[in-house]
C-alpha cells in the first residue's frame, strides 16, 4: 500500500548510514518533501524499534511465505500489519495489541473450564489468530 493511498504524509525518514543508500536516494526523497535524518555513527540501537519490526515480519511472515509478485507482497504485508497492530500480543503492553485495550482477565473458575476458543486464519493460514467466542 502506498502512503498516498492510505492518506498519510511523511515529513521525515530515519535511516542509518549504510553505503547501500546513495546520495540520489536522499535527493529523490528531498524532492518529495521528505527530510532524511541519519542515525548516529556506530549506534546500532538507535533504530531498534524498526529493526525489531522488520525482524518480526521476516520470522513470522516472509520466511514462511512464497511471494509471487509485488501485489501479493503488498497484500501479505498489509495483512501482517493488521495482525501485528490489532491482534498480536505485545509484552511491553501487558499482552495487549497496540490498537486494542488490555483484555479483562478471566477469574471465574466456571468460565475458565468452558472456554470456547475460535481460530481465524490470515494469509492462507500462515498467521493464526485466536479469540474467545461469545
Amino acid at each position: 500500500m502506498d502512503l498516498e493511498d492510505a492518506g498519510a504524509t511523511v515529513s521525515y525518514l530515519i535511516r542509518d548510514r549504510d553505503a547501500k543508500f546513495p546520495t540520489l536516494f536522499d535527493q529523490i526523497l528531498g524532492n518529495a518533501g521528505i527530510h532524511v535524518v541519519l542515525t548516529g555513527v556506530r549506534m546500532p540501537r538507535m533504530n531498534s524499534l524498526m529493526e525489531r519490526w522488520v525482524q518480526t515480519c521476516r520470522h513470522e511472515l516472509l520466511d514462511r511465505t512464497l511471494i509471487w509478485n509485488e501485489p501479493h507482497l503488498r497484500y501479505a504485508l498489509r495483512e501482517f500489519e493488521r495482525h501485528h497492530n490489532a491482534h498480536r500480543p505485545h509484552q511491553a503492553m501487558h499482552q495487549a495489541a497496540p490498537l486494542c485495550a488490555v483484555p479483562e482477565p478471566i477469574t471465574d473458575p466456571e468460565r475458565v473450564t468452558r472456554l470456547d476458543v475460535r481460530r481465524n486464519d490470515r494469509i492462507g493460514g500462515v498467521i493464526h489468530e485466536y479469540r474467545h467466542a461469545a
